[in-house]
């Protein structure tokens, strides 16, 4: 690669350390496996962490451990490095790479305001279908302190009816051009809510900057293979079955809802991963209210930190991924709150996002962007004020 001679340990063009080598040690004038310092550098150790799951899976994962300095494996030596409190310290941060930066998702709670372009969703369906209508909603939620816009041209509500993806271009397409050109889109980002690979692959063409498939890749063959090459961030959400039988009886059977959400979650990533789609780029969605009784959606509201708990037994990376809830309006909390009309119930999400914050969520889909603001302000303000007293 062209790198000569130098002083050892100083400047350098290129520097390959080889931390682990399958079940090998191999020691030489030039060469040391593991890498002797490893075990004294958080800069390492947290993106090893990362690689590895709380669970010991392999032997080979077995010798690593079993090769560190520490008599608790690499666990024990990354706790004694300082663990998870070193994340946001001495540079090392965790981000996701979109536009033409690296965004610090964990710094504050986003707020991803809605904007339906169909005439059949559960609670504006039909208001945003023309043009100004759209452009004045997305100006809005912008000046009320969105940081995502995203933008849907198919209904996912419960026995929604299917379209094309032609049609759902056909919507889509115009509205999301004419979002990119506002200026007060400048450092925001769109997001198209889409489980088509022709529709992603289009939209992201265009300028969209995420997607986000309700299927996590289950109603669309293509569609894992697509993302991965449009190297895009991509959110992948929990449901079983499809808009029209996510609610039948057997999608509705749960043991433990958050642990068997977690389970098939990654698995969705898992083979997100294997498509091409890096877990750095994936961001998790437990899908509220699709294939879930209002019991299964307040069990995943107070016990996402269960969720990535039983994710991280698989994968640490996976189970660090920016998590997205979205309660909004949805059937549950108008069964709990008595309120019919889905217009009704801001109330009942602000009290939805505000749990979903506490348990660990970094970002909040929602319809009145306004109110939720305020909530998630207060939210990061009270969680920041802890994180000091601690």
């Amino acid at each position: 690669m062209g790198r000569s001679g130098g002083i050892r340990y100083g400047p350098r063009p290129i520097d390959l350390d080889i931390l682990f080598y399958g079940k090998y040690q191999i020691g030489s004038d030039i060469l040391t496996v593991p890498h002797e310092r490893i075990w004294e550098r958080p800069f390492v150790m947290a993106p090893l962490m990362d690689l590895l799951g709380l669970v010991i899976d392999s032997d080979t994962v077995a010798c690593w451990h079993s090769l560190s300095t520490d008599s608790d494996g690499l666990f024990g030596l990354w706790d004694k490095l300082g663990g998870e409190s070193l994340i946001g310290k001495e540079g090392m941060k965790r981000v996701l790479p979109i536009r033409n930066h690296l965004w610090e998702w964990s710094k504050k709670t986003s707020v991803m305001g809605i904007l339906n372009l169909t005439p059949d969703s559960f609670s504006d369906g039909g208001k945003f279908v023309s043009m100004q209508n759209a452009v004045s909603h997305v100006r809005s939620m912008i000046s009320e302190g969105a940081d995502i816009i995203d933008i849907g041209a198919q209904s996912t509500r419960p026995m929604a009816s299917r379209i094309s993806a032609e049609e759902e271009l056909d919507r889509l397409i115009p509205v999301l051009e004419a979002v990119l050109e506002m200026p007060e889109m400048e450092e925001k980002l769109v997001s198209v809510d889409t489980f088509y690979s022709d529709v992603a692959s289009e939209a992201v063409k265009k300028g969209a900057h995420l997607v986000n498939d309700v299927s996590a890749g289950q109603l669309d063959p293509n569609m894992l293979k697509m993302v991965a090459s449009l190297d895009v961030p991509y959110i992948a959400m929990h449901m079983r079955g499809d808009p029209t039988t996510m609610q039948s009886r057997d999608n509705l059977q749960y043991s433990d809802v958050c642990s068997q959400v977690a389970s098939e979650l990654f698995s969705r990533v898992k083979d997100a991963e294997l498509s091409g789609v890096p877990a750095w780029r994936i961001i998790l969605d437990p899908g509220i209210g699709f294939s879930k009784k209002t019991e299964h959606n307040l069990d995943i509201l107070t016990g996402l930190p269960v969720i990535r708990s039983e994710i991280a037994k698989r994968s640490l990376a996976a189970s660090h991924a920016p998590l997205l809830i979205g309660p909004s309006r949805k059937r549950f909390l108008g069964e709990i709150c008595n309120r019919p009309a889905a217009g009704e119930r801001d109330p009942a999400t602000i009290a939805s996002v505000t749990a979903g914050i506490f348990g660990g969520a970094n970002i909040v889909r929602v319809h009145n962007v306004r109110d939720n603001v305020d909530a998630v302000k207060v939210c990061d303000a009270m969680l920041k004020e802890r994180s000091i007293q601690l």
